[in-house]
């Protein structure tokens, strides 16, 4: 127990309750293949119920200890499987689309085992909150509770949301699984380490696909399949898609996400739907990468794990002091909050073509401020919500000192501004040719002049406009709980892509599958027709 008692200290977790075992079990699907796993029984006269881990990572370090041991040492019976394809279990690894059948198999399973006594709960993070939302399309009755981390439900909005892929995430993803089972977890850190430099050629290359394959070498037929399905509307996705579980489940459910996180945007819409269907839900957000949530992050999304499966589950008082905790990024303060977004009041801005920004919407007609962007020199991404390559906050001087990006700035601030939600960019644009996308961000530039982001959007254009001719967008931003601080400086920033988190507008017609020849685009912002709207809320007493 000493190895548990100092992992209680480092977690700033409860001492554990009791010992508990290992043991390996097989779970049979529908189709008759053999799923692998290990159950974490409790040595407890009263057990608190069955956590259902479904991981494709593994069930060896972290996820046995994180996920396992913690909670099998505070009562809990807890399953670990890897999913289909993965780690020993039978079958072919078709990501995301293969779990809405798999989860109820083995939920079906659990109710035939001895130890099981009805309570289920589930719970995890990233891929593991996907195998989640995809068993709740029909939400087993047996459900108590479930956790979920950083977790999306849309798998088809995270590749193409904005209508350009995201490239550098999915390749990398791609690359990870692929080469996750080569050797144990050295292997697996070098496989990370040498990553940049392994997949620079398939981020580069063109046609997409074809410049993967020498990376992949076959083991990821997903991205390919992934690059040929573009389209929002084509039934290739449904089996990525469980949005219906936000309309279905009725336990309470924890998520934790980052103001960072990839999938930040969808766990705020978990959040909301299920609030408004009067479901119990609690919404912790840090100031977190997607990673983050597992390092920096990780003591307090164990303890809020353990506390909220130990209230709904085996009956102990609630430990959340409200429903909603966030941390407020640029006052670096955690809030309790009753719901999100708070109230907020529309702060217009307006961009001039000196490149300043002033709450005075009083541009004069044909101010126009314009760049060229070239995707066979595509402006860079520097840090936002990834998964890979430089995530996160940072210092966007680089970026805003090339010539394919646009700022537009504020005076110093004379007082504290707490942006609260999401804000919204009304764009008049002309871009020729018409195959274009735009990048805007904002950022916080401190009195030493530093620029850091926090939020962003990406959109790719429609060729339906004509080139050259203006169309009037709206681009709404990432969500954020952001203070600017007085004296600070508001900035706006606008371009035409952030390679490779997304891949790069080519300029010319064709699918991502097979597009390959370049053309660089002009784009021409009409500032008298552009807005930035912040959702502003209240200054504290």
């Amino acid at each position: 127990m000493l190895g548990e008692a100092f992992l209680s200290r480092s977690l700033g977790l409860p001492a554990a309750r009791n010992d508990y075992t290992v043991s390996p079990v097989r779970t049979p699907m529908r189709d008759g293949v053999l799923l692998l796993g290990d159950h974490f029984k409790p040595l407890s006269r009263t057990p608190r119920g069955t956590i259902l881990v479904r991981t494709p990572y593994g069930r060896g370090l972290p996820m046995s200890l994180l996920n396992g041991r913690v909670f099998a040492a505070r009562g809990y019976h807890v399953v670990i499987q890897s999913v289909r394809g993965t780690f020993g279990s039978g079958g072919t690894f078709r990501p995301m689309a293969q779990e809405t059948l798999d989860g109820p198999d083995t939920v079906a399973w659990l109710r035939e085992q001895p130890w099981f006594d009805g309570r289920l709960a589930t719970l995890g993070a990233s891929y593991v909150g996907w195998t989640q939302w995809s068993s709740l399309i029909s939400p087993p009755p047996e459900l108590r509770a479930a956790v979920v981390i950083v977790g999306p439900h849309d798998f088809r909005t995270a590749v193409y949301g904005t209508g350009s892929f995201t490239l550098g995430d999915f390749l990398g993803w791609s690359d990870q699984v692929a080469h996750q089972e080569d050797g144990g977890y050295l292997r697996r850190l070098l496989n990370a380490a040498t990553a940049p430099r392994r997949l620079r050629p398939a981020l580069e290359g063109l046609p997409l696909p074809t410049a993967a394959d020498p990376v992949l070498r076959g083991r990821a037929p997903w991205y390919r399949e992934w690059l040929s399905h573009p389209a929002e509307e084509d039934p290739w996705w449904e089996p990525y898609r469980a949005g219906e579980a936000l309309e279905r489940v009725t336990a309470p459910i924890l998520l934790i996400s980052g103001w960072q996180d990839l999938f930040l945007d969808q766990t705020l819409q978990q959040y909301e739907t299920l609030q408004r269907r009067g479901v119990e839900v609690g919404l912790t957000v840090g100031p977190w990468t997607h990673l983050d949530v597992g390092t920096r992050g990780v003591g307090i999304a164990v303890r809020e794990t353990l506390a909220w499966l130990d209230e709904h589950m085996a009956g102990e008082p609630a430990a959340r002091k409200s429903p909603v905790r966030l941390h407020r990024t640029g006052e670096s303060r955690w809030h309790n909050l009753a719901s999100w977004p708070p109230t907020t009041t529309p702060v217009v801005f307006q961009p001039h073509a000196d490149r300043t920004l002033t709450t005075a919407t009083d541009a004069s007609p044909g101010e126009t401020v314009g760049f060229r962007y070239d995707p066979a020199h595509p402006t860079p991404a520097l840090g936002g919500r990834t998964l890979t390559g430089t995530m996160g906050v940072k210092d966007n001087r680089p970026l805003e000192a090339r010539p394919d990006v646009v700022t537009f700035t504020t005076d110093p601030l004379p007082t504290a501004v707490d942006v609260a939600g999401r804000p919204a960019l009304a764009l008049a644009i002309a871009v020729d040719p018409p195959h274009a996308d735009v990048f805007v961000r904002l950022c916080d530039v401190d009195d030493h002049g530093r620029s850091r982001n926090f939020s962003d959007a990406m959109l790719r254009l429609g060729p339906e406009t004509p080139a050259g001719e203006t169309q009037h967008l709206t681009l709404t931003l990432d969500p954020c709980f952001h203070r600017l601080r007085a004296g600070h400086r508001l900035r706006l920033q606008i371009s035409g892509g952030a390679f490779p988190r997304f891949a790069r507008n080519l300029g010319m017609p064709g699918a991502p599958v097979d597009g390959h020849v370049l053309r660089p685009s002009a784009h021409t912002i009409d500032c008298r027709a552009t807005t930035l709207t912040l959702p502003v809320a209240a200054a504290e007493r």
